[in-house]
């Protein structure tokens, strides 16, 4: 028997591809929830039986060498055919049966997502689910080696690779739709206009990490010449904005976590308006072609689409962060 044969595991490759993500033993490993050393190991005996080694150092900065860059090609397609072949056994089970697995953006607050489980798993107690949070990147890898089977995300994304995925290789549906809003000190405005990017070129802003979704696209509305001054940047919506009541910078954040702050917004020195020329993006399903054929996803979506037309109010779901 090959020495591969027990090598190249499902397994080994899932811990191959998480050390590829974070080119760091221990981040890696504490994501994956294994020991340092247990990661080591299957480093080790996949390079053993490759023949190569997959890694190399430089200083303390891990790099993949040429072998590790053809192990990770061979990985991903490995991982799909593998994920490929338990979903086509799965595919035609019952509706009422199954496991799911869930990837949603990690700045998303989706409190109403998980009334809307707890409802359908009343209804269907055989069917399991998981549910994690990622970041863009590691949504779209997941989706791409069949980890997860429905992601919830903003769309469109801002990098031609996705966009060029989500033409080929997926399936989406919008749950919704949302636009920017600036809240501003200015007094030279009035809510609820629409006033063009030159006006507040010269503003501080206090925003979200560069990794949440509307900091990329305020960014591009302002252009590659105008470069934001962004003096602090908060993964809080909430602490976002006291932040900018008490200074005189300028914040933005969606019109769902606005209607249903507005109470306390307007009673705040900040004046809530939107930008010409920006458009839509939604909170959307993102799934592979192909996934609806099984019955528990169809029964899913299904289920979804009627739960949400019994409660209008979701604005919750779209909150950047809590």
């Amino acid at each position: 028997m090959p020495k591969t044969d027990t090598i190249l595991s499902a397994k080994s490759l899932r811990y191959f591809l998480q050390l590829i993500d974070t080119m760091n033993y221990t981040q890696a490993a504490q994501i994956l929830g294994i020991t340092q050393p247990a990661l080591t190991q299957q480093v080790k005996k996949l390079e053993h039986a490759i023949g190569a080694p997959l890694f190399g150092q430089m200083g303390k900065k891990l790099y993949l060498t040429e072998a590790g860059k053809e192990m990770e090609s061979a990985a991903v397609e490995l991982l799909n055919t593998i994920n490929g072949v338990v979903s086509d056994i799965q595919e035609y089970t019952q509706a009422d049966k199954g496991h799911i697995s869930i990837g949603i953006l990690n700045t998303l607050n989706t409190s109403i997502f998980y009334q809307f489980l707890h409802s359908f798993n009343k209804k269907y107690p055989d069917v399991t689910f998981t549910i994690d949070y990622f970041d863009r990147k590691e949504l779209w890898r997941r989706l791409d080696t069949n980890l997860i089977d429905l992601a919830i995300m903003y769309l469109p994304d801002n990098t031609k690779k996705e966009e060029t995925n989500l033409r080929h290789q997926y399936n989406h549906q919008d749950i919704r739709s949302d636009l920017l809003i600036i809240l501003t000190h200015k007094n030279t405005v009035e809510a609820g206009k629409t006033y063009p990017v030159s006006r507040f070129l010269n503003r501080k802003w206090v925003a979200y990490p560069d990794d949440c979704y509307l900091t990329p696209l305020m960014k591009e509305y302002f252009g590659k010449k105008n470069e934001l001054n962004i003096p602090v940047k908060i993964a809080s919506t909430k602490e976002m904005i006291q932040l900018a009541e008490g200074t005189d910078y300028d914040t933005f954040i969606t019109q769902s976590y606005y209607d249903s702050h507005s109470k306390e917004i307007e009673d705040s020195n900040l004046t809530p308006v939107y930008l010409q020329g920006e458009r839509e993006f939604h909170i959307s399903y993102v799934y592979r072609k192909g996934k609806l054929e099984i019955p528990r996803m169809q029964n899913l979506l299904k289920e979804w689409e009627n739960f949400l037309a019994k409660h209008e109010d979701f604005s919750k779901l779209l909150e950047e962060v809590k």
